[in-house]
């Protein structure tokens, strides 16, 4: 009898299963009890009891998610996940997300090619700076090993959108982990998220909250604005679903008068545009201050006087 209870605990604890069935039907749920004729699966807002012989096969999600192909676009790469507990999510995703150190300040980073050492952070954590050093947080048996790596190149910049690419080039920089680009328009107001960073250095701290809404305009640009506590050093680590995909990038709160669980994040789609258009955005480091810059339009009086001079009706 204590073996039962035993078993079942372990199973209302555990994460969710993929069940399959001939035909090629299948459900995602959590296995909340178990008897030796059928499994009790909650599917979130229900719980159904499906009898053991109709299952043609049984993963957790997290096995079955391995098994999905990964795409690679451009140097990121997209994979379709299904929804899993954020304890999992981060025990998977949480080692690709870096911290990011200037002469000056910490931020937030996250790998997106784990082979050739890219990774994306805010542009105002690395802005005025040409020295940077990334650390990893390793995982090596049961415990975190912090490694540092030194040889950072800035590879492209968007002020305006507050991004920044990077690149490990340390040649020994070994195994790396790497987060999945997800799809903005898979968002919707209310869909649980949690981001993971570097809040005033403390490493891979994670926050959760909810999408208030995805198009909140700030600055001349959308942005998500979410529950999530963002804190200082949380600036560029990645905002994830619950499916352990980037749908955007922390980068501000909103702060005074006591306001709370105001925080924004840069839809992942800005993120992607600025990935695939990274030559548009590439950092020179001879000319930093480098691009095009817009001047105000004249006044209209200003206008009329230079029409004059043109057509040659100025006076002389």
């Amino acid at each position: 009898m204590k073996i039962a209870i035993l078993t079942l605990c372990l199973l209302a604890l555990g994460g969710e299963e993929v069940l399959k069935f001939d035909g090629g039907a299948e459900i995602r749920g959590r296995i909340v009890k178990e008897t030796p004729d059928a499994l009790f699966v909650d599917l979130g807002y229900t719980v159904v009891e499906v009898p053991k012989k109709q299952i043609r096969e049984r993963a957790p999600v997290l096995e079955a998610a391995a098994q999905a192909a990964a795409e690679q676009k451009s140097i990121f790469f997209t994979k379709a996940l299904p929804r899993a507990p954020i304890q999992d999510l981060v025990e998977q995703f949480g080692q690709a997300v870096v911290l990011v150190k200037t002469s000056s300040a910490l931020g937030s980073g996250f790998i997106i090619n784990d082979q050739e050492g890219y990774a994306v952070t805010n542009f105002h954590v690395i802005e005025g700076e040409t020295k940077l050093k990334i650390t990893v947080f390793k995982k090596i048996g049961n415990e975190f090993k912090n490694v540092v790596y030194e040889k950072v190149k800035i590879v492209a910049i968007s002020p305006f959108f507050d991004l920044a690419l990077l690149k490990i080039e340390d040649t020994d920089r070994g195994e790396l982990g790497k987060v999945y680009l997800g799809d903005i328009a898979d968002l919707a107001r209310g869909d649980r998220v949690f981001a993971v960073g570097n809040p005033l250095g403390l490493s891979r701290s994670v926050t959760e909250g909810i999408v208030s809404t995805r198009y909140r305009e700030q600055e001349g640009k959308v942005v998500i604005q979410t529950t999530a506590p963002i804190n200082p050093g949380n600036s560029g680590g990645p905002l994830f679903n619950d499916r352990g995909e980037v749908v955007g990038v922390t980068s501000s709160k909103l702060m005074g008068f006591g306001i709370e669980g105001i925080g924004f994040a840069i839809p992942v789609n800005y993120v992607i545009d600025f990935l695939v258009n990274r030559e548009a955005f590439a950092y020179d480091k001879e000319a930093p201050d480098s691009g095009v810059r817009y001047y105000p339009p004249p006044g209209k009086k200003r206008g009329q006087d230079q029409a004059r001079e043109e057509s040659g009706d100025a006076d002389e």
